[in-house]
């Protein structure tokens, strides 16, 4: 089977690997341009091109694919791409661009999409983010044939897991990329043996994952410990939700919610954002409704550590309020 792979993160590789672990030809691959990143801001190319470029697989890099948009000549070159591979079918993990009609229309299978989410639920660009932030307890992969909408084709094939208490976006990201690449190769043999049952999506349960800016990762102390603990897993590793603590800008790497009355220690009555204590087992916040225990942080120009190794370098004044940034 001669497969084109259209994807740029790491949770593409993943998928990209498997699919050339079994063998199959990947014809071709198509990837976001390189970019600037790290503090060098040197250019640097994505995950799928680093591993296309060692397996020696044909790159192409448009700036977009609509023949009718700002870049026409990348989407033409683009074109004439997918047309040489004649590809059976094109595998989307991750990839960044909306796909046309034409790249739709152009595979003589299609195109299937390997998406994290258990659609209808979390269509769009951050399921993973949005599933912990909401606090989701079980999610999936489902890989779909894809049409015109967004994240709206036929299920082909689903696989659920639970979303452990503990997970963050990096643990649970890096579950569901190896179970991604899993389900692709069984969606490709089933392919070849047409054994695949087209499901439509539900009409009931439709959400969109939007995506992850930076500006969210300011907690706002009115919402409850509840709420903030499951942003600061979800936005780690990015954009890793930041407070203020001694005028400075403070990353929380890893934190807990204590319910209001879940121990005699903890006061509850406080203005949200004031800092309770910070001890070697953490640093408490009080919230709209209970208290944030933030155990792993990060100031500006250093590394993360744990609360215990991060107190000793850095005071924080206990009684002080954090602001409130968000709106």
């Amino acid at each position: 089977m001669r497969i084109l792979f259209a994807g740029t993160p790491e949770f593409a590789a993943v998928a990209l690997q498997h699919i050339i672990q079994a063998g199959h030809n990947v014809c071709g691959v198509l990837t976001q341009p390189d970019r600037p990143a790290g503090r060098g801001m040197k250019m640097q190319a994505s995950a799928v091109k680093i591993l296309a470029l060692h397996h020696t697989i044909a790159v192409e890099q448009p700036r977009s694919l609509r023949l009718d948009g700002k870049f026409p000549q990348d989407a033409l070159a683009a074109q004439k791409f997918l047309i040489a591979a004649q590809a059976d079918v094109m595998v989307v993990a991750a990839y960044g661009l909306i796909l046309p009609q034409w790249v739709l229309d152009t595979p003589r299978w299609g195109c299937l999409n390997i998406h994290a989410s258990l659609l209808p639920r979390w269509r769009g660009a951050a399921p993973i983010h949005r599933a912990i932030e909401a606090g989701d307890t079980q999610t999936g992969v489902v890989i779909m044939q894809m049409d015109a909408g967004l994240d709206t084709g036929d299920m082909l094939l689903t696989q659920k897991i639970e979303i452990a208490p503990h997970d963050t976006t990096a643990s649970l990201h890096d579950k569901l990329a190896d179970i991604g690449g899993a389900l692709i190769v069984q969606t490709l043999a089933d392919t070849q043996h047409n054994k695949l049952v087209r499901t439509p999506q539900p009409v009931d349960g439709i959400t969109y994952a939007h995506k992850i800016e930076k500006h969210e990762a300011a907690l706002d102390w009115r919402l409850s410990a509840k709420q903030l603990a499951q942003r600061v897993r979800a936005f780690n590793p990015f954009p890793v939700a930041s407070f203020h603590a001694n005028g400075e800008v403070i990353k929380a790497w890893s934190a807990y919610a204590i319910a209001n009355g879940d121990t005699d220690t903890e006061p509850t009555t406080n203005a949200p954002g004031t800092i309770l204590s910070a001890d070697d087992s953490g640093v408490r916040i009080a919230c709209g409704e209970g208290v944030l225990c933030i155990t792993e942080l990060q100031k500006a120009g250093s590394k993360r550590l744990p609360v215990a190794e991060f107190l000793r370098g850095f005071d924080i004044k206990v009684g002080s309020v954090s602001e409130v940034t968000a709106p």
